[in-house]
């Protein structure tokens, strides 16, 4: 068994890498273990684009040195802080870049396990690592709260997929795909399997889609826009303002508020270059799925309209662009023993001011934290806020530690003489 540390970060995404980052310009005894970038880089589509802003999209250092305006510019690529979508492509890139620049310690294994121990927690990794922490931040993304619709759960895995299961569309080029959702990520994987020559029909129970307008506003509106829809790190308007630079006052809100907000706010929407490209995607709005049948060559799905009637849509192929839900009963590594002391709000954890949750000493960042703190954490905005307070928190706590054993020795010392 290697060494104990006084911190381990599980996950090395926006969040994990940015409380590294903090963690290690305060001297905190860290380790820090996944791969940089993880589901950015294998579970989104090739060709995506950002529904975020340049500028608030950044991972955060201590200095708010290391900035994505940085990077373009260091490399020559083109930059705005609004109205300028960026490829994912560039945005792992940039991940990449500031993992080695800023978080160079990162461990790329992945923690199978972590347990209670009497010291803090036990920690294996897939490398075979057992060790000991005294505290643990998860900050693992959203791979594992991946939501595919009941109707669909029991068709055979070859037909039915998540959209974050798929990096490269081209596979689907000549098929007939279905995309349920009318999200960014069901919009961008429809638009994407057309671009791709798939025969694709995107199916939602809404009857729009709706596209985000311009950040900063059109020359008509330039004076006015800013006072009425002022603009913040997760979109323009007073409520995403407050969200986005207040989450910390967002726990005090009353529970079902909370839940209702954190998950549903802002509502689904695709970035507005996805507007134009999807002119000629057929799409099928306005209509439930009752059900999904697998047959011999493909599956049938069983629409109904708003207005009643019904039709069927044959597939070889369904994705579901619906989104993720929390549940920390899906988080295969954690422990039953560690599960069960958990305090939960609906299925997502409880967390104090400090992002702890009632198990002391363990602490989430991320999504997950987007019942507590509000929709901020379901953007990368909210990372910045999140590696600030979890990493003094964190700096108080074992610096706190370290001089009480400091005091503990020296008295053992003198007890001796």
């Amino acid at each position: 068994m290697s060494d104990t540390c006084d911190v381990a970060v599980v996950g090395a995404g926006p969040f994990g890498l940015s409380i590294a980052a903090h963690l290690r310009g305060r001297k905190v005894n860290y380790r820090i273990l996944g791969k940089p970038m993880e589901s950015w880089q294998s579970k989104m589509p090739t060709g995506m684009l950002l529904k975020s802003a340049g500028f608030a999209s950044n991972l955060s250092d201590p200095e708010g040195a290391f900035t994505l305006k940085r990077f373009c510019g260091d490399r020559g690529l083109k930059y705005q802080d609004v109205d300028h979508p960026i490829p994912v492509e560039q945005f792992v890139e940039y991940g990449l870049d500031f993992q080695q620049r800023v978080v160079p310690d990162l461990e790329c294994e992945e923690v199978t396990s972590v347990d209670l121990h009497p010291n803090g927690f036990e920690l294996r990794t897939s490398g075979g690592d057992l060790f000991r922490a005294g505290r643990v931040v998860l900050a693992m993304g959203l791979n594992y709260f991946r939501h595919i619709p009941e109707v669909l759960a029991a068709l055979p895995k070859g037909m039915v997929s998540h959209a974050a299961d798929h990096h490269d569309l081209e596979k689907f080029r000549g098929q007939r795909v279905a995309v349920i959702g009318s999200g960014a990520s069901a919009i961008d994987t429809a638009v994407l399997l057309h671009e791709a020559q798939a025969s694709v029909h995107l199916i939602s129970r809404k009857p729009d889609l709706v596209f985000s307008g311009l950040w900063g506003g059109s020359g008509r509106h330039s004076i006015l826009k800013p006072m009425l829809l002022p603009i913040s790190g997760i979109g323009p308007g007073w409520m995403h303002r407050f969200y986005a630079d207040l989450p910390w006052l967002f726990r005090y809100f009353p529970e079902a508020y909370r839940m209702r907000t954190g998950e549903g706010f802002p509502s689904p929407s695709a970035g507005l270059p996805m507007k134009d490209r999807s002119i000629g995607l057929p799409k099928l709005l306005g209509h439930s799925l009752e059900a999904a049948r697998a047959g011999d060559t493909g599956v049938q799905l069983r629409l109904r309209a708003s207005a009643g009637s019904a039709r069927t849509v044959d597939v070889d192929h369904v994705i579901a662009g619906t989104g993720y839900k929390a549940d920390v009963l899906r988080l295969p590594f954690l422990s039953p023993a560690l599960v069960q002391r958990l305090r939960l709000v609906g299925k997502a954890p409880w967390l104090s001011p400090n992002f702890e949750t009632s198990v002391p000493g363990l602490y989430f960042a991320g999504p997950v934290t987007a019942t507590m703190f509000g929709p901020v954490m379901r953007f990368v905005f909210g990372a910045d806020f999140t590696a600030h307070r979890i990493s003094s928190h964190l700096a108080h706590q074992t610096s706190t530690e370290a001089a009480s054993r400091m005091w503990y020795g020296v008295a053992l010392a003198k007890g001796a003489k």
